[in-house]
């Protein structure tokens, strides 16, 4: 079944991917300075980013009561290091990615978390900015470092580089999915 998961990742657009388990994972909550520094610009922007998406505490919980892991990248091409557009336009690829595998995902999951890169981004605009409910609470998507993952350790347990060559940009994301019963999270 794993083998199946990585193939369609692949097959979907993924530049590489990797399942493992979530134990195999290094959550840090100092990582989740990354967010409150508004690196990706999203900071109490977004229903999924922090504050609002949650304490980083939690979500950390929340993440372990699951088994496995799909892990994947996706690499786009720069002009140049200094190529904002193509980064953003990569980013975007990236989600739509993300959103292509969590259907495959559902079909076979019924339970399961979805974390990207960066913020959410699935709306234009999120409903925060008018002070609304989230619009697409089932395509929302909260971000790794949200959830205090060190993404190139990350990267480094799954034997995916963290880093590409010159001129590209990488983007991680995971789908946690099989839950751990409650007596083994003891």
């Amino acid at each position: 079944m794993h083998k199946r998961l990585t193939g369609t990742a692949l097959q979907l657009g993924a530049s590489g991917a990797a399942v493992i388990r979530v134990e195999q994972i290094s959550f840090r909550p100092e990582f989740r300075a990354a967010c409150e520094q508004n690196t990706c610009g999203q900071y109490a922007r977004c229903w999924m980013c922090p504050p609002d998406v949650g304490e980083v505490d939690d979500l950390i919980t929340q993440a372990k009561r699951y088994e496995y892991a799909l892990i994947f990248q996706s690499v786009g091409q720069l002009e140049d290091s200094f190529d904002i557009e193509g980064m953003l336009e990569a980013g975007k690829k990236h989600n739509e990615l993300t959103l292509a595998i969590d259907r495959e995902i559902a079909a076979l999951y019924g339970d399961f978390l979805r974390l990207g890169a960066g913020g959410c981004r699935v709306c234009e605009v999120c409903a925060k900015a008018d002070n609304l409910p989230c619009r697409s609470p089932r395509r929302a998507t909260a971000s790794l470092e949200a959830y205090g993952v060190a993404v190139s350790e990350l990267a480094e347990a799954c034997g995916l580089k963290y880093m590409g060559s010159q001129n590209t940009v990488t983007y991680f994301g995971g789908f946690l999915f099989g839950r751990v019963e409650a007596e083994d999270l003891g």
